[in-house]
């Protein structure tokens, strides 16, 4: 199974949550709402989940093994620095007084 998309929307909310990832593997199947979260441990990918009736988070979807589980983080990271290195490239290319009118 390959994943052929991935779609970045970063969310800027100033904590561990560093944004929303849609997968596609295959050109035929999407996961919608993984996570990239910044940890004491570096950036890991969380699976999309739902919050039971007791308030546990259970994982709608998920790699039944470590070895896809570590492939989809390595490249939804390594697509998330890239999405981080081009931000930052556009904000030099502007410069500073620019990028601060935007936002």
């Amino acid at each position: 199974m390959d994943i052929t998309d991935i779609r970045i929307k970063n969310v800027d909310t100033g904590g561990k949550l560093k944004a929303y990832v849609t997968v596609t593997f295959d050109d035929c199947f999407v996961v919608h709402n993984l996570k990239i979260i910044s940890g004491k441990a570096g950036t890991f990918i969380a699976m999309p989940s739902r919050k039971t009736k007791t308030g546990e988070y259970k994982d709608i979807a998920h790699p039944i093994n470590s070895t896809f589980r570590q492939a989809i983080q390595t490249r939804i990271i390594e697509e998330y620095e890239k999405v981080q290195e081009s931000a930052e490239s556009e904000k030099e290319e502007v410069g500073p007084e620019e990028a601060e009118a935007d936002e």
